[in-house]
């Protein structure tokens, strides 16, 4: 064990880390709660203020503020940012109350537990031990707590077109402890099929809307599917779609003059948006051109962004943030493992908009957010803590000029 990490681990209170999070659960922070994610932003700045740690509260969108805090480095070294949203879904319908934290087993339990307060606790206590511990870093940490990743991002757009920059990036979804080296894009197109009304015991004096939208999701299971299937990147894995809403139709005894189907399509870096989206439009006019009441637009649904688009995210296995993550968890007694997260995450926005390379990492399993029963072990908790501490140590003291760019 080298002799940082043993300081380090000298200074370490899992249950800081828990408390922590669970002041931070305790806040609700999601769409239905008055000022959404303005209290738990404002805890954090509170909490690293009493750590005497200087936190920076930045209004980005009906003032509900972004929070970053920084702990400099002497110079001469690279940027590490840690990065997680203040925002939450609602609480829904959960087998405990949401916004009481409490420990069982192991567990910690409560709305947001992964996703992703549970990882913002470790990140913030990371930071404060490698003040406390007076290791010094040659380069910038930072941490940056932002707002609505859960519906538009507008709090990383904001973070991508303002700043802070850093040469690197972890974004702290719950992975299990696995790096996660790419996610693929994400899509949401909403196709509107408009045909005649008549009565039920006349159909053949309508067009029928629901017929038109059953004739095209037909077409894209034979067509597009299969195709979808053989495109596969070696992290990420294939382009995937899934067919998630449809609606249509007013009652049974008429001929339905609307129908609306919504599709979720998650692409992967070698397809490109223009080509995933003409796919679709290219189906469209196939039907069309065979029946000459077929109607259909297609639109980009605006509730899956703000302004910039949601492509893939990847980042190169030999990176060093991949391969200091790696002796990171080695140095802790794990055994890394590196794969592909299986949501969207703000990772894409800085990566690709920022020009910073990114991976995700954090503790808690992704399955259980948004869950009835959303926990994260408390045991990972430390272990995301030491985790983040120790790729700092490593990141921050490196040359900069020495790390490759994003093409």
């Amino acid at each position: 064990m080298s002799d940082s990490l043993m300081r380090i681990e000298k200074l370490l209170d899992t249950d800081e880390i828990v408390d922590l999070a669970s002041a931070l659960i305790a806040i609700e922070s999601h769409r239905d709660a008055p000022g959404r994610e303005i209290a738990c932003a404002q805890k954090v700045a509170q909490v690293f203020s009493g750590w005497g740690m200087d936190a920076e509260l930045v209004p980005v969108l009906d003032g509900r503020p972004n929070v970053y805090c920084v702990l400099k480095g002497s110079g001469g070294g690279s940027s590490l940012m840690l990065n997680g949203h203040l925002d939450t879904v609602p609480a829904y319908e959960m087998d405990f109350p949401p916004f009481e934290p409490r420990e069982r087993d192991g567990y910690l339990y409560g709305r947001g537990t992964v996703d992703m307060k549970g990882p913002i606790a470790c990140m913030m206590v990371a930071l404060r031990l490698i003040r406390d511990a007076g290791i010094s870093l040659k380069g910038d940490l930072i941490f940056t707590g932002v707002i609505n990743e859960e519906d538009r991002s507008e709090g990383t757009e904001f973070l991508v077109r303002n700043g802070p920059r850093a040469d690197r990036c972890v974004v702290g979804e719950p992975t299990s402890l696995a790096i996660m080296a790419g996610h693929r894009g994400l899509e949401w197109l909403e196709f509107e099929f408009s045909g005649i009304a008549a009565h039920g015991g006349t159909p053949e004096k309508g067009i029928n809307a629901i017929s038109m939208a059953a004739r095209f999701i037909r077409r894209v299971e034979e067509r597009l599917l299969p195709e979808l299937a053989r495109r596969i990147h070696p992290v990420i894995g294939p382009a995937v779609m899934n067919f998630g809403v449809i609606k249509g139709g007013t009652q049974p005894s008429s001929v339905a003059d609307r129908c609306i189907v919504q599709v979720d399509r998650r692409w992967i870096p070698s397809e490109r948006l223009e080509r995933v989206l003409g796919e679709y439009e290219d189906i469209i006019a196939e039907l069309a051109s065979g029946d000459p009441g077929f109607r259909c637009t297609m639109k980009r649904m605006e509730s899956n962004m703000a302004t910039m688009d949601h492509y893939p995210m990847e980042i190169a296995l030999d990176d060093p943030l991949v391969c200091n993550l790696r002796d990171a968890l080695l140095e802790l007694g794990m055994q890394p493992s590196t794969g592909a997260f299986g949501g969207w995450t703000d990772a894409s926005l800085i990566s690709n908009f920022a020009g910073i390379p990114t991976l995700v990492f954090g503790p808690g399993e992704l399955s259980v957010a948004h869950s009835r029963a959303e926990r994260v072990a408390i045991g990972e908790l430390r272990t995301a803590t030491l985790a983040y501490v120790l790729l700092a140590l490593k990141i921050c003291n490196l040359d900069p000029s020495l790390l490759p760019r994003k093409p």
